[in-house]
């Protein structure tokens, strides 16, 4: 989610608390209204306008209220859908790895290539020369049977794609929390 987003929630809750405010005051001062203009046997018509702009302000921060928490929910679930994918993705790169038979310097390449990290960037993360990344890269692409990096990338999102983020027993334990 963008920096914007975090900021939200946090917005709408100081405007809310904002207009609670202002609905308390208001309430105190539509009573207070009240009860001079009954001591003073004076017309009420006026305090219904008023009264009106108070519940009007009151059904805005219950919306606002049930606005925010919805929007939170939401990030949750959103959030939760992020890691689970992410760990799929985590999962199936673990297992090709494992199926390619790729040493572990050559995991550590495929991994880094498939965050985009560039020979450059992945040579000065593992302190090694560029010529041993691309050679390990080679050795990658050739025991994943692909000719470079789209492919690498399109054979694990396929996979990705083509399968479920839970199984049926795992799906029920995250409905259940």
């Amino acid at each position: 989610m963008s920096p914007k987003s975090g900021k939200r929630p946090v917005a709408l809750l100081l405007m809310i608390t904002a207009q609670t405010l202002c609905a308390v005051f208001f309430v105190w001062d539509v009573l207070s209204d009240a009860v001079e203009d009954m001591a003073a046997g004076l017309p009420l018509g006026h305090l219904w306008i008023e009264a009106a702009a108070v519940a009007g302000l009151v059904a805005a921060i219950l919306f606002e209220t049930r606005y925010l928490l919805r929007l939170l929910r939401r990030k949750a679930h959103l959030e939760r859908q992020v890691s689970l994918a992410a760990t799929a993705f985590h999962d199936i790169i673990e297992d090709h790895c494992r199926r390619w038979g790729l040493t572990a310097s050559e995991q550590d390449v495929a991994t880094f290539t498939i965050k985009g990290l560039s020979i450059a960037e992945i040579a000065a993360l593992r302190g090694t020369a560029e010529g041993t990344v691309k050679a390990h890269l080679n050795g990658i692409y050739r025991k994943a049977g692909v000719t470079g990096r789209g492919a690498l990338l399109s054979l694990l999102i396929e996979e990705l794609m083509g399968q479920p983020l839970l199984s049926p027993d795992r799906r029920e334990d995250t409905d259940a929390a």
